[in-house]
């Protein structure tokens, strides 16, 4: 490790170009050691705070910087970013902004190799990471194949193996199943044991709050209840209630065999969840209903293919227009007037009409992608792939309202997620393991299963399956200021 891994920022204000001030005077010094975590609501600016104590502002982002950022005594301002590399590392929110490479052990030894640590040692880091990590048996795929979740590992493997004195980590259990998030918790907090400095920036915080050797930073006032704006000005499905059939369903990427022979039946009326281990083909699955990836068996709505929208896991490849208003009414020549302004006000978009889309925060751009497939008012209903992504509590309970109002419209509601808090509020809770499906029903009976859920490999943390414990984490995400 280099140095001692100290961070500190002091009165720090930013803003974007082209949007609003993200930091308005913040403070936090972090003591070498020390684990911070840092609360707050969607887009209340803690990327940003990460950002600046790691020096991606000011060097790679154009805005207006005021106050001082140190990493290890050395101003974040005046150090080039190639020397603050290697006293602090940096895990993005959206883990495919961070990865480069044609291979997974390609992307572990590139910043290895960057160290100029001698060909033993990088071999010796580059087994260590894929074995914690559990890479190993993807070590030659490109990181471009891989799950949200699995490139979220080897974009932690890849940090981790430099052996930083300082780690700043975005939301990095966003997207990780429940035995990888609490194995990645436990690893960082052995870390810090050991010396080095770690901050999370995380809305899944009962993960680590309550722990006493971890220190909870909360940013700005705590998030209201939200609620939509009045009934969703949604016509009830033309066909009644839609019913989508899945026979034999098999997928093959590759010389892998990701999905066989799934069968299931979906109904309007209810908003279904997935959950799964990692890499286990929620993503493929989801692909293949709405007919993006080639697949065996069938895929039928009232006897013929669905028409489903898709919200992707990761927004930013749905997202491509100047403004929000633009990406939201793209290519539609007669567009629901009616429905727009609604779907603004309820997806807490409506300051944001003119922003670029990029610039929003990932639960932010989570939402207008959200509000792009809404709008286009898919015939058999809404498939949305880790939605939880950059939520906090309160933004969870809404989207599962508009969910549950777009299933009572008669529509087929299906998402997939790792976040627990989301998938019980769901109707129906089903589990996907490597063989197929192991469990399927009302989330509280199928949490109390405990051998379907060593069946697919995951933890049910404790307070999921206690109502009490699960309100108070879930009202427990602190608001945030940033």
């Amino acid at each position: 490790m280099t140095g001692s891994g100290a961070l500190v920022a002091e009165q720090v204000s930013y803003g974007y170009l082209g949007a609003g001030k993200a930091l308005d005077g913040v403070s936090l010094a972090v003591a070498p050691g020390e684990v911070v975590l840092i609360t707050g609501p969607s887009g209340s600016g803690k990327s940003t705070l990460a950002r600046c104590l790691t020096g991606l502002i000011p060097h790679l982002y154009h805005g207006e910087l005021q106050g001082h950022c140190q990493v290890d005594g050395v101003s974040t301002t005046d150090t080039p970013l190639w020397r603050l590399a290697k006293r602090a590392g940096f895990v993005f929110q959206n883990p495919g902004e961070q990865l480069l490479a044609t291979s997974v052990e390609e992307e572990i030894i590139f910043g290895l190799e960057n160290l100029g640590l001698p060909p033993e040692e990088i071999e010796s880091r580059l087994e260590e990471a894929l074995e914690r990590f559990g890479l190993k048996e993807m070590r030659h795929r490109a990181p471009q194949t891989l799950s949200g979740g699995e490139q979220q590992k080897l974009a932690l493997a890849a940090i981790m193996a430099r052996h930083p004195a300082a780690l700043v980590l975005d939301e990095p259990l966003s997207m990780l199943d429940t035995t990888a998030a609490s194995a990645l918790v436990e690893h960082l907090l052995g870390l810090a044991r050991d010396g080095v400095t770690v901050v999370l920036c995380e809305h899944r915080a009962e993960y680590l709050e309550g722990r006493p050797d971890v220190r909870v930073v909360p940013m700005g006032a705590a998030a209201p209840h939200l609620a939509p704006p009045s009934s969703i000005p949604l016509p009830a499905s033309a066909e009644g209630q839609v019913v989508l059939e899945v026979q034999g369903l098999g997928v093959t990427l590759g010389d892998k065999r990701v999905l066989q022979g799934l069968n299931l039946a979906l109904a309007g009326g209810q908003v279904a969840v997935i959950v799964g281990r990692n890499g286990v083909g929620k993503t493929t699955l989801l692909r293949a209903l709405c007919g993006l990836q080639k697949h065996e068996g069938t895929v039928l709505a009232d006897g013929a293919r669905p028409e489903l929208g898709l919200v992707f896991q990761n927004a930013d490849l749905q997202l491509f227009n100047a403004s929000v208003r633009d990406e939201i009414l793209y290519r539609m020549p007669q567009p629901d007037m009616a429905l727009y302004p609604w779907l603004l006000q309820a997806l807490g978009l409506g300051s944001y009409e003119q922003v670029p889309p990029l610039l929003l925060s990932e639960g932010e751009k989570k939402r207008l992608a959200l509000a792009t497939v809404m709008m286009r008012n898919p015939k058999h209903g809404l498939l949305l792939d880790e939605p939880a992504v950059g939520q906090d509590a309160a933004h969870k309970q809404m989207l599962m309202s508009i969910l549950r109002a777009v299933a009572q419209s008669g529509k087929v509601v299906l998402v997939t997620t790792h976040d627990l808090s989301l998938a019980v509020q769901a109707d129906r809770l089903i589990l996907l393991g490597a063989d197929g499906f192991v469990a399927d029903g009302p989330p509280h009976q199928v949490l109390q299963n405990d051998a379907a859920w060593s069946a697919v490999g995951l933890v049910v943390p404790d307070w999921v399956r206690n109502p009490e414990r699960r309100a108070e984490a879930e009202g427990a995400t602190v608001g945030g200021g940033a």
